[in-house]
């Protein structure tokens, strides 16, 4: 946990029928650009940490490289108020991002709007194409494993976790952020650093499912994303064109399968009015 992510501030309080004043840590936010080629594509407010892993993520994730190899240099630029990471592409990947940029780019420079912000948005997503089954337990237990690796969770209450859980590894990468798309760019970010094939094991995260969510972890290459919040309607539809398994509303032994059920092993079913 980065001592950046979280600040001390004193308040007031009351326990127990009882008032009292004192510290407590909360989660820090800070706007955080993505720039490529000097020029600002996207500012999200995050937490940070792990930058390195967001710039890495959020290029492939938003489908501005293919692989990691086409990115050359990411430098993290402290500004004041806020943080700039400046992304250098490699020639062929800054030539069709050059093209797209223009293509997106609004009649009064508006950037992403009109018509083709609601085809990107729309963004078709990749079918998945591994083989991989879970168990019951295995989707319960990676919930509770990914409480382990949620200190600044732990720390403020404030924060989303996403992890990456292999069968007989266990969680083998999380990261936290304000925001759960951001949490899950990093751990994209973090994937691919390691070298850990998407296709090995499911994304599991503290938050509902929208379809932002399913892309990502579509673009990660993971066939299961299992959730303790409820998906959106437009998530569900998207994880059955991608082949997807989407698990939600993972409450200790309990939990809802909404796509792709024969992925998980789960035992007799039973249908409930």
């Amino acid at each position: 946990m980065s001592p950046e992510s979280l600040r001390p501030f004193e308040r007031q309080f009351r326990r127990a029928g009882r008032a009292g004043s004192g510290p407590r840590m909360l989660a820090e936010e800070t706007p955080v650009a993505l720039s490529y080629g000097g020029t600002t594509h996207a500012v999200m407010m995050a937490t940070p940490a792990d930058l390195e892993d967001f710039a890495l993520g959020f290029s492939v994730t938003e489908g501005i490289v293919s692989s990691v190899d086409e990115i050359d240099t990411v430098t993290v630029q402290e500004l004041g108020p806020g943080i700039d990471l400046q992304i250098r592409l490699r020639d062929a990947a800054n030539r069709r991002f050059e093209v797209r940029r223009r293509r997106l780019a609004g009649p009064v420079g508006c950037g992403l709007c009109g018509i083709e912000s609601i085809d990107e948005a729309m963004r078709g997503v990749p079918e998945t194409t591994s083989t991989r089954r879970f168990n019951a337990t295995e989707i319960t237990g990676a919930v509770g494993e990914l409480h382990g690796f949620q200190a600044l969770h732990q720390a403020t209450g404030a924060v989303h976790a996403a992890g990456f859980y292999i069968p007989g590894e266990g969680i083998v990468a999380a990261r936290e952020d304000v925001g759960r798309h951001n949490a899950l760019d990093k751990l994209a970010g973090a994937l691919l650093k390691a070298g850990i094939d998407g296709t090995s094991g499911a994304v599991v995260v503290t938050s509902r499912v929208s379809v932002e969510m399913v892309q990502k972890t579509a673009a990660i290459g993971a066939p299961l994303i299992a959730a303790v919040s409820a998906p959106t309607a437009l998530a569900i539809r998207t994880a059955e064109t991608a082949g997807m398994t989407l698990v939600a509303l993972v409450r200790g032994e309990e939990f809802d399968i909404f796509t792709h059920p024969e992925r998980v092993m789960i035992g007799a079913a039973k249908h409930v009015a």
